[in-house]
């Protein structure tokens, strides 16, 4: 719920401000006073907490339901598309890709979580690796048992005329056999050719 209200915060006050204050001051105006709310209410939840539990930092919990299984592959999804811009792409795109397209990947996913009971999600992973070079496929969804794909998230260049480069985010999903693009969004790269992905 709180990545939802921070992503909205930043966008209201990048339309407020007319663009004067951009996305990624924004998200640290928010971040730093979210910070700063919420630091004693955790100090003070852990202090009073009996449970001592620690967990590898990279490390994500099995999906014991929806919620678990929405948040264990958004976050793989974010480390993929990470993996799949390289250093060259990730630094210039990353915070509009946090607020304009992860949390469209989030809606997509959780409408995919919502058509398979809580027994069937433990069934679906997320692809290894993303592919480099020109290709579009950021990850696909699959189902282990089957090896069939549920949802495929790709990034497409686009280069409309006397526009620049455009990263266009969509995804296709087996109900219409991979046919339609669904939209997740655009980030703008630049006039200039951009890199090869994962370079």
């Amino acid at each position: 719920m709180s990545k939802w209200l921070r992503n909205s915060f930043i966008i209201l006050v990048t339309l407020f401000t007319f663009g004067v204050v951009t996305p990624a001051q924004a998200a640290l105006l928010y971040d730093n006073s979210y910070q700063d709310r919420t630091a004693k209410k955790d100090h003070i939840e852990f202090l009073h907490s009996d449970e001592t539990y620690t967990q590898d930092e990279n490390e994500i919990p099995l999906a014991d339901g929806k919620e678990d299984f929405i948040k264990q592959m958004v976050k793989e999804a974010e480390l993929h598309s990470y993996e799949k811009f390289g250093t060259k792409i990730k630094p210039v795109i990353e915070d509009e890709f946090n607020v304009c397209i992860l949390p469209n990947i989030e809606a997509a996913i959780a409408e995919i979580a919502e058509h398979y009971p809580k027994d069937s999600l433990k069934k679906l992973t997320i692809s290894e690796s993303p592919t480099g070079g020109s290709s579009e496929k950021i990850f696909h969804i699959f189902n282990e048992e089957t090896k069939e794909d549920i949802i495929r998230f790709h990034v497409r260049r686009d280069h409309p005329p006397q526009q620049g480069y455009w990263f266009n985010f969509h995804y296709h999903t087996y109900h219409d056999g991979f046919q339609k693009h669904h939209e997740l969004g655009a980030i703008y790269w630049d006039k200039n050719t951009p890199p090869k992905w994962m370079s």
